[in-house]
Parts: C-alpha cells; sequence; structure tokens
C-alpha cells in the first residue's frame, strides 16, 4: 500500500497541479518511481496506490503499470480513490484512515504481511529484509527508521530503538516530531504489519479524532503493549518534503561520485509518460557547454549548462547559462538568460536577458521555483528564494524585478 495523494505547502508550487508523489525527479523520473522500483526488484507484485489530491497526473504516469512489470495474473497495480458509502461519509482522512477504508481490499487478497510506503522518498531498499526480520522477531508491527542528528530528529517520528541486532530491535519508545527527542532513529514510514493487527489496530482507532500511522497508530500499539519493533536502514535516503530538500536531494545525483546511482538502483519509469522514449537523443551545438550535468532525450544545448538536471525537451540556446538549477519538461531558454539555483516547471519560457537568482545570494533559503506554463518577460530579473505562480498573466508580472524572497500569485 503506497500513500501517494498528498500535497505539502513547503513544495509550494510544484504541487499546484500534482500530489507530491508525482514531482518530476532525475531528469526523467517521478519520485514515486522510487518505491515501486524498490517493490519490483523485492518481488512484490501486489500493489495499491492511495491517491487523493490531484491525481491525474499520478494516474497517468502509473499508466498500466508495464513499467514497473506489475501486468500479471497474479500482479498488478490498483490506484485506490477516495469514496463515500453507506458506511463511511468521508473522504481519506489521513493516512490510517486511507488504509483502513480500503480494508476489503486487503482482505480481498489475504496477504501473509502487509507493507505500508510513502511514495515520496528517494532511496533504495531491499523490503525482503525488512520482511525477513519482521517474521523472525514474530512482530506486530516493524516499523524502518534512519539515524538522524539530534538537531533534525525534531521533524520526524523519532524512536528508540534496542541494540538486539544489527537490523534492528524492540521499539523503546515513540514520538511525533518531539521538541526534545528521546531518540536518534527517524521514521522513514516504511511499516510492515500483520494483517489481522493492522485490521484490529485501525478499527480502534476510528473512536478517534486523527488518523495517522505516526501520530496514532504507532503510540497506540506501544501503548497496548504489541510486539512493535524498528528495523534500522543504513542506505541513501533523499527528503523531498521542502524545496531546498527537493534542490539538495536532486543535487545528491551530481559529482563524480554521486549519492544516488540510478543505473545502479534500477530505476524505472514509465517512458511513455510525456513521451519520453520517442523524443531525440541529446544535442550539443558545436559552442553548447555540458559540465557536471544530466540532459535527457530531446534536450538541445547551444548555451552553457553547469551543476544542472535537464528534463527531456529543453532547449538551452547559445549565449544562455544555466547553473546549479533543475529544469523540467519542454522549457526553452533564450540567449542571454542566466539562472542561478532554479527548479523551473513544465512548459516555461524564459525569453531574452531574463536573469534569476545570484551565484553568492545570501538568503537562507536561495533556491527560486518558477511554475509551469510561464513565459517570464524580456529583460526581468527574478531575485534570490522567488516563489512564481503557474500561468502569471502578462499584465502581473512587475516591470523590472521581482525582490529577493517574493513571490508571485
Amino acid at each position: 500500500m503506497i500513500l501517494a495523494g498528498g500535497r505539502v505547502d513547503e513544495l509550494g508550487v510544484l504541487t499546484h497541479y500534482r500530489p507530491k508523489s508525482a514531482v518530476p525527479f532525475g531528469g526523467f523520473a517521478r519520485v514515486i518511481d522510487f518505491p515501486l522500483s524498490n517493490l519490483l526488484h523485492s518481488g512484490i507484485e501486489r500493489i495499491a496506490i492511495l491517491s487523493q489530491y490531484r491525481s491525474y497526473s499520478l494516474i497517468n504516469h502509473i499508466g498500466t503499470g508495464a513499467a514497473w512489470d506489475m501486468i500479471g495474473r497474479n500482479r498488478g497495480i490498483s490506484i485506490l480513490p477516495p469514496f463515500k458509502d453507506y458506511d463511511n461519509p468521508h473522504w481519506y482522512r489521513g493516512s490510517a484512515d486511507a488504509v483502513y477504508q480500503n480494508l476489503d481490499y486487503i482482505q480481498y487478497y489475504g496477504p501473509s504481511v502487509i507493507l505500508i510506503l510513502s511514495g515520496d522518498h528517494v532511496y533504495q531498499m531491499d523490503y525482503r529484509r525488512m520482511i525477513r526480520y519482521h517474521h523472525e522477531h514474530d512482530a506486530d508491527l516493524t516499523a524502518a527508521f534512519i539515524e538522524v542528528e539530534p538537531r533534525a530528529a525534531s521533524r520526524f517520528g523519532v524512536a528508540e530503538i534496542a541494540d538486539d541486532s544489527e537490523d534492528g530491535g524492540r521499539m523503546l519508545s515513540y514520538e511525533e516530531k518531539p521538541a526534545n527527542p528521546k531518540g536518534r532513529w527517524a521514521s522513514l514510514t516504511v511499516f510492515c504489519f500483520r494483517p489481522a493487527v493492522l485490521f484490529e489496530v485501525l478499527k480502534k482507532n476510528q473512536k478517534g479524532d486523527s488518523y495517522e500511522f505516526g501520530r496514532d497508530i504507532i503510540p497506540m500499539m506501544m501503548r497496548e503493549q504489541y510486539k512493535v519493533h524498528g528495523y534500522k536502514f543504513r542506505g541513501y535516503w533523499g527528503y523531498t518534503r521542502t524545496i531546498d530538500e527537493y534542490w539538495q536531494t536532486s543535487m545528491d545525483l551530481l559529482g563524480p561520485d554521486p549519492k544516488i546511482d540510478l543505473e545502479a538502483w534500477g530505476i524505472r519509469t514509465n517512458l511513455a509518460h510525456r513521451n519520453i522514449a520517442d523524443r531525440q537523443p541529446v544535442k550539443i551545438g558545436p559552442h553548447g557547454c555540458l559540465e557536471n550535468s544530466m540532459a535527457y532525450n530531446g534536450c538541445l544545448i547551444e548555451g552553457t549548462v553547469r551543476n544542472s538536471i535537464l528534463f527531456p525537451g529543453v532547449h538551452v540556446m547559445a549565449g544562455a547559462e544555466i547553473n546549479d538549477s533543475i529544469i523540467f519538461f519542454d522549457n526553452t531558454v533564450h540567449a542571454g538568460v542566466c539562472l542561478n539555483r532554479v527548479v523551473s516547471d513544465v512548459n516555461t519560457v524564459f525569453n531574452r536577458d531574463v536573469r534569476v537568482g545570484e551565484p553568492q545570494c545570501e538568503k537562507p533559503s536561495r533556491v527560486s521555483v518558477i511554475g509551469w506554463n510561464n513565459s517570464i518577460p524580456e529583460g526581468l530579473h527574478i531575485g534570490c528564494g522567488c516563489r512564481v505562480a503557474p500561468r502569471i498573466a502578462p499584465e502581473k508580472w512587475p516591470k523590472d524585478k521581482l525582490e529577493d524572497g517574493e513571490e508571485l500569485q
């Protein structure tokens, strides 16, 4: 069960028209491709995706599930949208409620174990090891955690885990986003449940007023002395909740020794989505420069690109310069443009002499985000850390400058 239907305000304009799990990542993929590829390589072939917020982009991307070999008599991907019926008058009210409302789907297949995943993290994990640990310790719930610095722990659900083995141990305490965390293990929103126990605790939780796994289900199970274990994950984990985190995780794809190796990880995506497979190979013009960057099918690079990621269909014209940026599908960057620390959504045009960001901006959040289907007026200067909504009408653009940190709605 993949929790993939939400949006977060911190990603701003990138989730105006898509759930956070469908945000493009890595030059050709989507964030949800990471848990889907992990499931494929782990041999888990019956998948449900719980979607609520603006599902079309996600549905279009998943297609038939063929990209992840999820077509067959005993395997497949089902997208489960929210619904109302005689027994349930509510839309999904939280992650736990979303699963509860689809218990009939689970019961139909009668699984021996249920894996519940977040659809918006970047990582590689063989879930079979976690499931094996879960069975070996006869756990009711095994939750995955990663060790973090104490100052960062307050942003997550945090556990104390006994040192029972190298892979994990009994969960000694759990707190959801505590101000002063006792533990150092942060939740990855990867849960392995005994089915009968999951049905039982989800039903109990329906009597409350909050419906989240971290906030409600895990603390309830700790209080009622279910067998709850923590599984210690020690690989790379990329968080994409905020723009700065999304930008940094993307930059981890670059460099001589990248932290993320998409080929080694075996990432699959739907190459029919946005016609990725049908585009021409990357073309670099006689004066084009691609330095420590990634560019994919359909890109035409006649200018200079450094430390950046270009999705299919980006055209960088001669005399344009892109630094430390992530440019989504089918952007056009005209001559004289200079982009520094920019995330630009699809179908955006940067007209001549536009400048976005500065190489050495002093703002804490220096990444500027441009929403999709925009045409940036010629000669406009957009400062550091700015946010531009999608489809800004021509008359709403400032005449010469958008100041650092400003938003344009």
